[in-house]
């Protein structure tokens, strides 16, 4: 009887194991869906709008200027953010905001990316903490969900 219960258990606690590798595996490399919150992104991606974010693009370097990527915020490792890409590595860009009279560039260094959100008289991104690492990339948003409420 103990001998039935414990084998059991053992067999119950390596499936889930495997079934919790199979997820990390799934939601580290392949993607997950990602609630945004904020202004930053708008038009594009409004508050509170569901996107399924990719992960393969960032594990292969496939990004590119024009992706929206989800980053770990340089300001704060523990939240996300939604970003534009602007600049890649070696690529010259703008660092001034769109009021400012003279405009400043510079260029993206090496294992970096430039991000903006496309509302920028409201985005806190590349123009306030700089180049952001590649590694920060957490994945690019594939598609957004279209709730249609009525």
């Amino acid at each position: 009887m103990f001998r039935n219960v414990l084998g059991k258990t053992f067999r119950f606690l390596g499936y889930t194991v495997q079934y919790g590798c199979i997820a990390h595996c799934a939601f580290e490399y392949l993607g997950g869906i990602v609630v945004c919150s904020g202004p930053s992104m708008e038009p594009t991606i409004q508050n509170s709008d569901i996107v399924f974010s990719e992960n393969l693009s960032r594990h292969l370097y496939c990004i590119r200027k024009g992706d929206i990527v989800i980053v770990k915020s340089p300001n704060d490792p523990k939240s996300n953010i939604c970003k534009r890409v602007i600049g890649l590595e070696g690529d010259k860009v703008c660092t001034s905001n769109p009021s400012d009279f003279l405009k400043s560039h510079s260029y993206v260094p090496k294992g970096h990316v430039w991000l903006e959100g496309d509302n920028l008289r409201n985005s806190t991104d590349s123009r306030c903490y700089g180049p952001v690492p590649y590694g920060l990339i957490r994945g690019r948003i594939c598609f957004k969900v279209s709730l249609m409420l009525s």
